[in-house]
């Protein structure tokens, strides 16, 4: 089973398509898992300092 993306492709092909580059076939699950990384940081920092709500210092 494949793993769930987490960021919106069409908005990033976009983003990158602006600046008239071309966007990997393997990109987005790259960009996917760093997100996925980031995320599961910022939760662990969060339970750390005792709080239930991640908020963007955490990241």
């Amino acid at each position: 089973m494949a793993k769930e993306q987490l960021v919106v492709g069409s908005k990033v092909k976009d983003l990158i398509k602006e600046s008239d580059l071309r966007t990997d076939g393997d990109l987005l699950e790259a960009l996917s898992d760093k997100v996925e990384e980031m995320l599961k940081s910022a939760m662990g920092r969060c339970k750390e300092n005792g709080r239930s709500t991640v908020r963007p210092c955490d990241l």
